[in-house]
């Protein structure tokens, strides 16, 4: 009997710090509709909701306070009028979060996530990737 207590109390406690962790973690999870999902689900136009998907090329405005365009998931594409100065990254074809209000036709967000790799490129220079050290020679 002692093999099993052996086997069950850490197996109990690792079950136990699982699910801490899963609860915990879950409310920082980001989570977002895509362009399909906020025009076929009816939203309460109060109700805050993160929206995602790409910036369509040809549809970036600026606009007095901020900039529209529209956003697709490849299937249907939803017009935004976002408020504030976008980020330095925010370009068309770029992936985007935004966080705001769906009043039914367009979408007005105050909050932008930019979507990008973790390449950093400065507009002089080309991205060079590191040397691992070692010599063709």
């Amino acid at each position: 009997m002692k093999r099993y207590w052996r086997f069950l109390i850490p197996a109990g406690a690792i079950v136990v710090v699982l699910i801490f962790l899963l609860v915990t973690l879950s409310g920082n999870l980001v989570y977002f509709k895509t362009p399909t999902e906020i025009t076929e689900q009816g939203f309460d136009p109060d109700s805050r909701v993160r929206l995602g998907g790409q910036v369509e090329a040809g549809t970036v405005t600026d606009t007095t306070g901020g900039v529209s365009f529209s956003v697709t998931d490849g299937r249907i594409a939803v017009d935004v009028v976002h408020s504030g100065a976008p980020q330095d990254l925010f370009r068309e074809g770029i992936g985007v979060v935004l966080e705001g209000n769906w009043d039914g036709s367009v979408f007005h967000s105050d909050t932008m996530l930019i979507k990008h790799d973790e390449q950093y490129r400065t507009e002089e220079s080309e991205y060079t990737p590191p040397s691992d050290g070692a010599s063709d020679s």
